[in-house]
């Protein structure tokens, strides 16, 4: 379980710093509060029964009371991020204003992109109630209820349509979760469906069966894509060849990845490198 408020609390804010490689050791829910974060630096991927999702910096990430999910390492680069726990009873106020639906909508999306031009304002937001939670004053935590109110309207206002939440066909179950986990932190090892099941502790045929009917693509394919993924993203942010990007990702060599990432996105690696260029 995630670690409560503190008893009489109904808010707490942290600055926080993280090592590239820190990840949850296991699956936590919180069940006396909401969650909500914005990344500052450095990327993570949260994994849950239903859904896994990708965020990186300039993101506002929203976790609801009771459910389970697992966060880890999206890439090497350090993760900072400012968090914020909230009691049901410190929002409700706002949610009788906006409506339980609006609320919960926006809890569903997982995370909220902006504009570059947005970014800095949600940041100084959450930077500010940081300051304000660290202060001893009277009426601390009803300045700090107008704060989360003002933040949630800005978020409302100004999020961008989300596309980087990936359904489950089938709810996760543990093993699953813990092979998903695996993959993601190792992608760049040879890492055989044998290897993964052993880990897992399911026989191979099982393992195999199981990972497909709940993720809706076997193994093998599972695996590209997450390399893939982290491909496009040594791509678009570094001048790293085809051939290290390859090494790094998983692929044996550039050729192979060459056909895989084609096969994939429609596009070379190099054609996916100037178009980033120009998107970005």
């Amino acid at each position: 379980m995630a670690t409560p408020l503190n008893i009489g609390e109904h808010i707490w804010v942290k600055h926080r710093f993280f090592n590239a490689d820190m990840r949850m050791g296991s699956m936590e829910m919180a069940t006396d509060h909401y969650e909500i974060g914005y990344a500052i630096s450095g990327d993570r991927i949260t994994i849950t029964p239903t859904e896994t999702y990708i965020y990186h910096a300039g993101n506002v990430t929203m976790t609801p009371t009771y459910m389970y999910h697992r966060t880890i390492p999206g890439s090497d680069a350090p993760y900072e991020n400012y968090f914020i726990k909230f009691s049901p009873e410190f929002i409700q106020p706002f949610i009788d204003v906006v409506g339980q639906n609006v609320f919960n909508d926006l809890y569903e999306q997982r995370i909220c992109s902006f504009t570059k031009e947005t970014q800095p304002k949600i940041q100084q937001m959450f930077a500010d109630m940081e300051i304000e939670y660290n202060k001893s004053t009277p009426y601390k935590n009803l300045i700090l209820q107008g704060m989360l109110f003002r933040l949630f309207t800005t978020i409302l206002e100004n999020r961008l349509p989300e596309e980087r939440v990936i359904y489950h066909p089938t709810p996760l179950t543990q093993p699953i979760v813990d092979a998903v986990s695996y993959i993601e932190t190792h992608y760049d090892d040879k890492i055989s469906l044998e290897h993964v099941a052993g880990t897992v502790h399911l026989s191979t045929a099982y393992f195999s069966r199981l990972f497909a009917e709940q993720l809706g693509i076997p193994y093998s394919e599972y695996l590209s894509n997450v390399r893939i993924r982290h491909a496009k993203v040594l791509l678009a942010q570094t001048d790293k060849s085809i051939m290290d990007i390859a090494l790094e990702t998983g692929f044996c060599n550039g050729d192979y990845l060459s056909t895989q990432f084609k096969k994939a996105t429609g596009l070379t690696p190099s054609k996916f490198r100037k178009a980033a260029k120009v998107w970005g």
